[in-house]
């Protein structure tokens, strides 16, 4: 999508002019790990307009291949606002009947998506339509890409479905997946799940269920074993939006380089800590050296760890 965002950081009504900028949980995930090396494709669909190939340029431009992209002459290129207020930045959508609401289960068949090692999908993409909640379905329950490690982030959004629809929906479809990633906060809206072993216990079939715990820790629960948790360093929030989809992007980067799983929050915990730090859905990420460095400091120096003070070249 497009993300529109108050250029001065006031809430909307109140702006005088906006950035306009790209966005979209799935995206957001490609960038990502396309920035920390990885080959990543973006399977999606836009509108033949001049939104669509904004979208195009900017994932190309980051390195994620776009040759999977569609291009809808019929509908429109999806794009919505961030209203920030101080109780907290509210999205407003705009995209019912855009392109990629009329994505279906057939995108899974392009050539190019065979052999990924992972296919990463979202709450999000279930809650656009009737045949976008059936692609995620048909990949979770039929697995048309064999031998592909499914990861599933919740990101439930209020502003497309309410809890109470969402939450049986959103269960089943995580139930599915091989890696589940959700906030505690929708964990309890969504659930009533109040620890991320409440959750863990929801969603027994899953290999890997991570619960993130805001500014205070991340949790990985394997389904069989102990849990590990790791604290979430201490950053300045200038926008929310986006920090989960960074987080997923560094612990899955950190699982496809084979890292144990106190590296895998560490890393999910630095991306997002950039991704906060800037008004935009994505922001620049430091070198491989650099997050290889901070994961590897001691359990004591990560605990007082404050990301002001370690900038992203190492100076302190």
């Amino acid at each position: 999508m497009v993300v529109l965002t108050p250029a001065a950081s006031v809430p909307l009504d109140r702006a005088d002019s906006v950035g306009v900028g790209v966005g979209g949980a799935e995206s957001n995930v490609a960038v990502g790990l396309a920035r920390l090396g990885h080959r990543a494709v973006w399977a999606g669909r836009v509108g033949d307009d001049p939104f669509g190939r904004l979208v195009v340029a900017h994932l190309a431009a980051a390195g994620v291949d776009v040759g999977s992209v569609r291009t809808d002459p019929a509908a429109p290129t999806g794009l919505y606002a961030k209203d920030p207020r101080p109780a907290g930045t509210r999205v407003h959508y705009y995209r019912a009947g855009s392109a990629a609401s009329r994505l279906d289960r057939t995108v899974l068949d392009d050539p190019r998506l065979a052999g990924a090692r992972v296919l990463h999908l979202s709450g999000i993409t279930a809650a656009l339509s009737d045949t976008c909640r059936d692609l995620v379905e048909h990949a979770l329950t039929r697995r048309p890409l064999a031998g592909t490690l499914i990861s599933f982030d919740v990101n439930h959004r209020p502003g497309l479905w309410s809890a109470d629809l969402a939450g049986p929906v959103l269960r089943r479809l995580a139930d599915r997946a091989d890696v589940v990633f959700v906030g505690l906060d929708e964990a309890r809206a969504l659930w009533g799940s109040a620890h991320p072993a409440d959750v863990r216990r929801l969603l027994p079939a899953p290999e890997l269920v991570v619960v993130k715990d805001g500014p205070e820790a991340a949790t990985e629960l394997p389904r069989h074993g102990p849990a590990t948790v790791v604290p979430a360093p201490r950053v300045p929030v200038v926008e929310p939006v986006g920090a989960g989809d960074a987080f997923a992007a560094g612990w899955l980067s950190a699982r496809l380089c084979g890292l144990d799983p106190v590296a895998r929050l560490r890393w999910g915990h630095l991306l997002a800590a950039h991704a906060l730090g800037v008004p935009g859905d994505t922001a620049p990420l430091p070198a491989r050296d650099r997050l290889d460095t901070l994961a590897a400091l001691p359990a004591e120096r990560w605990a007082r760890l404050d990301l002001p003070k370690e900038t992203v070249d190492g100076r302190t």
